[in-house]
């Protein structure tokens, strides 16, 4: 890792990164690709030693609370920051002025931090977001090798139902060849169904594909999946979208899972419950007194 010293920390769509690079290891990874312009090995995270202070300005600033997006571009609960304590301190800083959080990950280091989310979520909102790719958690340490598995992120789900904050399940990438059957799909399905999940988050049956993370996956296909490599360049080419070809069904049994048990399953309808900021009457007041 290396340390450095942002000049800043929230997005203009209130999203903050307190990291840059990854070590998990997926081998799917699209932050891997070059288009993010990323001066340092992907392995060599950028460590943003000054994040929370940063948030705490920032927040100031603001004339109303909202939503705290995390973890679209990197993971905020990688191992480094079970001794780092940078989103911990993050966390604090969003409970201490009131906002609402939204976080995404596959980590269940985020269970260290429930008493600051159920705090936050009390007082505001809470979403955890958690990606879920494969039921089967031997391909899982194949494809996501360094990381909570898909098992362990379940009972993160479940932990969330039982206090009360609201989840939704990123179920993305899913690999053509791999991990795109059915078998897979109603598996993770039924995770979601125990968690009682709010939401399935789901851009079609497949990945994407890019300078940069194209070759890694390439490379780990090689290691793993003898030959796929080039069964992959002979369908796809050098496609950005890569759809399976079970895309049809497997999205049908997905949309009719979620008519069923009335979970979101619209892309447009999740982001905006992400986005939709909620804070109690006696809460609210308290905020403007502080200003």
């Amino acid at each position: 890792m290396h340390i450095v010293n942002a000049k800043g920390i929230l997005s203009a769509q209130n999203g903050i990164n307190i990291y840059r690079g990854c070590s998990h290891g997926c081998i799917y990874c699209d932050s891997r690709s070059k288009c993010y312009q990323m001066s340092h090995s992907f392995e060599d995270i950028e460590v943003k030693a000054n994040a929370a202070q940063l948030l705490e300005n920032a927040l100031k600033r603001k004339r109303k609370p909202c939503m705290i997006g995390t973890g679209a571009m990197s993971d905020p609960y990688i191992p480094l920051e079970k001794n780092l304590c940078n989103m911990r301190k993050c966390l604090e800083i969003i409970d201490k002025y009131g906002f609402g959080v939204s976080i995404l990950t596959k980590s269940n280091l985020i269970l260290r931090d429930l008493d600051l989310l159920k705090s936050i979520n009390q007082k505001t909102k809470v979403v955890v977001q958690i990606t879920l790719t494969t039921y089967n958690e031997k391909l899982c340490k194949i494809l996501e090798p360094n990381v909570s598995t898909s098992y362990e992120r379940f009972k993160v789900l479940e932990i969330m139902r039982d206090n009360c904050i609201p989840t939704i399940v990123w179920l993305d990438p899913i690999l053509p060849f791999i991990n795109d059957t059915e078998e897979n799909i109603r598996g993770i399905l039924s995770y979601c169904e125990k968690a009682k999940v709010r939401g399935i988050m789901c851009f079609g049956m497949g990945l994407t594909l890019r300078t940069g993370n194209r070759e890694y996956f390439y490379k780990k296909l090689d290691e793993h999946f003898p030959n796929l490599k080039e069964k992959y360049i002979q369908k796809y080419g050098n496609r950005y979208e890569v759809t399976s070809s079970k895309n049809k069904e497997l999205m049908q049994i997905l949309i009719s899972f979620c008519r069923k048990l009335g979970i979101m399953y619209n892309i447009d309808e999740i982001f905006s419950y992400l986005s939709e900021f909620k804070q109690s009457e006696n809460e609210q007041l308290n905020f403007f007194d502080m200003l």
